[in-house]
């Protein structure tokens, strides 16, 4: 299926907003993404599997925000062929990668849009994001979840696989010390950890304990988190059912 241009992506581009630096990084990066990514998350294969685990096996409408080269999208594609799957991004590039992994399935739907602001597709069975929602400012993150909320069917689950903050300076500070140990010890190189820290950047993370209490206040249930290693963890939360 051809990528789908919604018209709010021309007014997101031209808004003078931080954000609009990540939009720029991910473009200039978006051919090298997959391989620096598999290198610089320890543990990737697990954080990746624990996200993945807690779709539900049901799933019939599946949306991916943020969903990039569409590395993850492919993950849930291969576990739930049948199901309809919305990959949604800001940039070309990168959603341009995902159509050529993926190609033009009739269950899959490309669309080029900031899910920010983005009306979500509706009565969906599971909203999964990976390594994107710290992009965005705890307000913007707040705001997503209610959205979030309103798209899935009752009982639907939403899946934020994502980078975190410490909960305090200190733990921060160990939290960088071991992903540096830990990212060397995967092979990555100076040039890519360098690189890396430039982008991060731009993040915007925020604490586990923050974004829990956020999504039950969005109205959440089965609120949790199931994977946690180091400043990557899976989070979840059901809707009424």
């Amino acid at each position: 299926m051809l990528i789908v241009v919604e018209s709010s992506i021309r007014n997101f581009y031209d808004r003078d907003m931080g954000i609009n630096n990540t939009r720029a990084v991910f473009e200039a990066t978006a051919g090298s993404y997959d391989q620096n990514r598999m290198t610089l998350i320890p543990g990737h294969q697990r954080f990746y599997g624990a996200a993945l685990s807690l779709i539900p096996q049901d799933a019939r409408r599946v949306v991916d925000l943020g969903a990039g080269t569409g590395l993850f999208s492919a993950m849930v594609h291969g576990t739930h062929p049948e199901a309809e799957l919305h990959l949604i991004d800001f940039s070309p590039k990168m959603l341009a990668l995902a159509q050529a992994r993926l190609g033009a399935l009739e269950t899959v739907r490309y669309v080029l849009d900031d899910y920010v602001t983005a009306a979500l597709p509706e009565d969906s069975d599971a909203v999964v994001t990976a390594l994107s929602v710290h992009h965005l400012d705890d307000e913007q993150k707040r705001a997503l979840f209610h959205n979030v909320l309103k798209s899935l069917r009752p009982g639907g689950r939403f899946i934020n696989a994502d980078h975190i903050a410490g909960p305090s300076s200190e733990l921060e500070r160990e939290y960088q010390e071991r992903w540096l140990e830990a990212v060397r010890a995967q092979g990555a190189s100076e040039q890519q950890i360098a690189d890396s820290l430039f982008r991060q950047q731009e993040d915007r993370r925020s604490p586990i304990a923050s974004q829990l209490g956020w999504m039950r206040d969005a109205g959440f249930v089965q609120v949790d988190c199931w994977h946690k290693d180091n400043s990557f963890a899976v989070m979840t939360g059901c809707k009424p059912a």
